[in-house]
């Protein structure tokens, strides 16, 4: 496959018609001019970036407690996930929200592999958003409280294709398989 993209000028913000500010989200409108002289409006929002984790022990993917989602308005089952704050990268992140969602602490984490270094663009037309997948090896004697677990899947192809008929999030099930292409499993 070859790639055919052609190198084109940046487009230019004209004016920001609006911006409103808060901690999770800031909602901008902006007249833009694109590489053809051509005015146009464009909203997007800007958010700090996204961090998934494949949480595994002794060959199984251990999930936190289902939670409210209320951008689809109902509890889902996700790996444990959060957003980076500004202060840290998403590597440093990801002992805090396993802490805090499943209960573990960074001593019980036996190995962290980064799924992608630079962050993959959630929605590139709408939002400066980027997703870190991570894999979070947890050391095989450390005992997962049950009042964190809400799921556990074995890591072959049937808990596979049992956990992507379970999973809603695309960032979840995206995650997933990039971690099963990448460490070829099933194959």
């Amino acid at each position: 496959m070859s790639k055919n993209h052609q190198p084109s000028d940046p487009w230019k913000v004209v004016q920001t018609l609006l911006e409103i500010p808060s901690p999770w989200v800031t909602v901008i409108a902006e007249q833009l001019q694109d590489n053809q002289g051509k005015i146009l409006e464009y909203w997007r929002v800007e958010k700090a970036d996204s961090v998934v984790i494949l949480t595994i022990q002794n060959q199984t993917l251990l999930l936190p407690r289902p939670m409210y989602r209320p951008g689809v308005g109902k509890t889902t089952l996700d790996f444990p996930g959060g957003r980076v704050s500004y202060e840290q990268t998403a590597l440093e992140t990801v002992p805090i929200i396993l802490q805090k969602e499943l209960g573990i602490k960074p001593s019980d984490i036996d190995k962290i592999t980064a799924l992608n270094s630079d962050g993959w663009a959630i929605n590139s037309s709408f939002s400066n958003q980027k997703l870190y997948g991570f894999v979070a090896e947890i050391l095989p004697d450390i005992l997962v409280s049950q009042e964190y677990l809400g799921a556990t899947y074995p890591t072959n192809i049937l808990g596979i294709e049992d956990l992507l008929k379970d999973l809603v999030c695309l960032q979840c099930r995206g995650i997933l398989l990039e971690w099963k292409h990448q460490f070829k499993i099933g194959e």
